[in-house]
């Protein structure tokens, strides 16, 4: 039960979660970064189960998307094959350095957008820890979504991507709720003007 002056839907106390004051805005951050984070996981482990025990060959798709069926031991664009372990250990600091940053973006946008790329680092880091390989964090990344004309991907991958493009671009134009928001300041009346 929540005590006097909690508000029932964050759990945050203190007037200004009643008011939608701050502590409403930072139970509603924590809220946005989970769901995005949690539908990119589950879409990803979900899509990658699908792809390791369904796609013997490429799948047609439409125009030059297809359905391809790989392992990825390295990095993104497949790069630095056979450093998977470090990769995954410099996958946790990543995950615990954006838990931290997330206390600093604002919802909705900020939000969702650092939940697309938690959800993507740990969608990843899920495979590093689960899929056979080297060792312990040594798993290959399953990745099926194939263009053609770029490196074959998965859906923590677009996660990462999208999420990251678009922290950089609210950090260059702003967040577009905030903006929208904002109101001039009321103009100073006049002090020689007589009350009436």
């Amino acid at each position: 039960m929540l005590e006097a002056g909690a508000d029932a839907r964050t759990g945050d106390e203190g007037e200004g979660a009643l008011a939608g004051g701050p502590a409403s805005r930072g139970g509603s951050r924590w809220w946005l970064i989970g769901m995005a984070a949690g539908v990119v996981i589950a879409a990803d482990q979900v899509t990658k189960w699908w792809a390791r025990n369904e796609l013997d060959s490429p799948m047609h798709v439409i125009g030059s998307l297809r359905f391809n069926l790989a392992f990825n031991s390295g990095t993104a664009f497949s790069r630095f094959q056979g450093w998977g372990q470090v990769i995954a250990v410099l996958a946790v600091v990543v995950v615990v350095i954006l838990l931290r940053a997330s206390r600093t973006v604002r919802p909705p946008w900020g939000a969702l957008a650092m939940g697309l790329v938690l959800g993507g680092a740990v969608g990843n880091l899920i495979d590093r820890v689960t899929q056979a390989g080297d060792g312990l964090l040594g798993g290959r990344v399953t990745d099926f979504i194939d263009l053609q004309w770029w490196p074959v991907f998965n859906i923590a991958d677009a996660g990462i991507t999208v999420g990251g493009l678009a922290l950089v671009l609210l950090g260059l134009v702003g967040d577009p709720a905030e903006v929208r928001t904002r109101r001039p300041a009321p103009a100073a009346e006049d002090a020689t003007e007589p009350e009436r």
